[in-house]
């Protein structure tokens, strides 16, 4: 009798850690995921990661490993910041969407021959996943890819996704695709298992290869860009305005540091920002990462304090590690060379 009484006492509280577990899951999937994976998993930037097919193809591991590692260069960060029991309440969450059986996949290696391997990959695999693996392009749910496309293929050549996904998970994909998704069952295009043995055998020889330039992030030197003025605020502020248009970019407004955080009596004169834009600039990298709008139109702040004057603007390179985004590498590195050549030449 004291048994069982024990036994419907653990059952209670092993009920009340998962619902408290799961609790706990929702409120870190708020903070952390949902606005790239959407309040309900249906994706946005991020994949839809309630999408049925994905779940039922995937471990928990994955997603643990994937929580942990992310993709280098590849919008999807590495949430290094979280403890793993809250990696754990956020996978718990996260795999309750799963209406499957869960699945446990080996971790032996899958042999095959990746020279054949290659061959395939270039006949059936290159069109979605890059020449290099190194996944689609674009990141924009309506700017860069078409709405009725939930995902953009993933970037196989990828440390975080090579880590994450067991060879026996790579091959269960290949030979059942994804439904929703442009991802098709290898088996049905014609291949045989050897065939798909010989393709995961291929995408984990990529491992050994140099790492490709979609999982590199810029090495940022300092986040800020600043030089003394020699000049007056006003004389450096018709600088900075003329140099604008002379690096081809079409001066906006300026307007306080405080505009708009108190009243235009209480503003500081001394504290203006110059904005600008380039339209070409601003659509090529909006249509990469959707994100980057934070923080245009471009801009400049000059500001005088104990009667010297200072230029100094954001480095644009900071904004790829931030966005863990390396498509936008050399965009940002253009940017920076811009903003570097406007404020050096306005403060000659």
């Amino acid at each position: 009798m004291l048994l069982r009484y024990l036994s419907v006492i653990g059952l209670m509280w092993l009920g009340l850690g998962q619902a408290l577990a799961g609790a706990t899951g929702a409120q870190l999937y708020q903070q952390n995921c949902a606005v790239c994976h959407g309040e309900t998993g249906t994706g946005g930037i991020g994949i839809p990661l309630a999408l049925p097919s994905f779940q039922a193809s995937i471990s928990d591991d994955y997603v643990r490993q994937t929580i942990r590692l992310g993709r280098p260069g590849r919008v999807m960060p590495a949430f290094t910041q979280l403890r793993p029991d809250e990696i754990e309440a956020i996978v718990h969450y996260v795999r309750a969407w799963n209406k499957q059986p869960p699945i446990i996949y080996s971790s032996a290696t899958i042999k095959g021959d990746p020279v054949h391997g290659s061959q395939l990959f270039e006949n059936y695999c290159v069109a979605c996943h890059g020449v290099n693996a190194e996944g689609g392009k674009g990141t924009g749910v309506t700017f860069s890819r078409p709405r009725e496309l939930p995902i953009m293929a993933p970037a196989l050549h990828n440390p975080g996704f090579l880590a994450s996904a067991s060879d026996a998970m790579i091959k269960a994909t290949l030979m059942n695709g994804r439904d929703g998704t442009p991802m098709v069952s290898f088996l049905k295009r014609g291949l045989k298992e050897k065939d798909i043995n010989d393709l995961v055998s291929y995408v984990r020889s990529l491992q050994k290869q140099p790492l490709p330039d979609s999982a590199k992030v810029l090495t940022v030197e300092s986040p800020v860009i600043v030089r003394d003025s020699p000049y007056d605020l006003k004389t450096t502020v018709e600088n900075v305005k003329q140099a604008v248009s002379n690096n081809n970019f079409f001066y906006g407004r300026v307007q306080t540091l405080e505009y708009g955080f108190t009243s235009p009596e209480n503003e500081n004169p001394k504290q203006v920002i110059v904005y600008f834009c380039n339209i070409s600039l601003l659509n090529q990298v909006l249509a990469i990462d959707p994100r980057v709008g934070m923080f245009l139109p471009c801009r400049i702040t000059i500001f005088e304090q104990d009667g010297k004057v200072k230029v100094m603007s954001v480095n644009p390179k900071v904004l790829s590690g931030l966005f863990n985004n390396a498509e936008l590498n050399p965009l940002c590195d253009q940017m920076t060379q811009s903003y570097t050549a406007i404020i050096e030449e306005a403060t000659l």
